[in-house]
């Protein structure tokens, strides 16, 4: 059965989120509140977990897998990032967006695209996800917690706790999110490509 940890959504108590992580060491699930909606997440360096997430939401290995990282430096650890990409990642992070990189040798294969060799990077400014990653040390491998079936991601901790209660070792409830997508840019051609509006706006970043 799934745990339960219910956590300030501005400050969440660090020996909630140090148990969370604990469980995501030990090659669990967690399914935590995002910028846009909640999302379930697991260690990067578990080597069954993006299976896991896959059969989870029913994804096949060409759907995208999204690091959730700290801060912009993480990002370039895991991403390949040229000087006119940083600046833009600067201008938008932390915040509402996803963007598509070329992944570094420090990203499994198992996660990247299989043929483009891409990666989604994300940092967000929601407190109790960021919480999580700081707790577990490094960028956790995420995807946005949509029921088969659905067009709709989950909002509600009790909901997500009943649903999953076998397939998830851990629930966080920061509250509601405001299930708004997140922005979604391409940075891999020559010139970056909205491949889905959301919340943040291009515009801000000169798109």
């Amino acid at each position: 059965m799934s745990q339960l940890f219910v956590v300030h959504p501005e400050n969440p108590q660090p020996r909630a989120m140090a148990q969370a992580a604990e469980l995501l060491a030990k090659g669990g699930l967690v399914a935590v509140p995002t910028d846009s909606s909640y999302a379930v997440v697991a260690r990067l360096d578990d080597k069954s977990a993006a299976d896991a997430l896959r059969r989870l939401r029913g994804l096949d290995e060409r759907h995208h897998l999204t690091l959730l990282c700290r801060d912009l430096a993480e990002i370039s650890h895991f991403a390949k990032v040229d000087n006119k990409q940083y600046r833009l990642l600067k201008m938008a992070t932390p915040g509402p967006w996803t963007f598509i990189l070329e992944a570094t040798k420090e990203v499994p294969r198992r996660v990247s695209h299989p043929s483009r060799k891409t990666i989604g990077i994300r940092v967000p400014e929601q407190k109790v996800a960021l919480a999580l990653i700081e707790q577990a040390g490094s960028p956790l491998m995420s995807t946005t917690l949509i029921p088969d079936g659905s067009d709709e991601p989950l909002n509600d901790a009790e909901e997500i706790l009943q649903r999953y209660a076998h397939q998830l070792a851990a629930v966080v409830d920061g509250g509601p999110c405001a299930l708004t997508a997140t922005t979604v840019i391409d940075l891999t051609g020559e010139a970056p490509q909205v491949l889905r509006l959301g919340a943040g706006d291009p515009a801000t970043l000169g798109l």
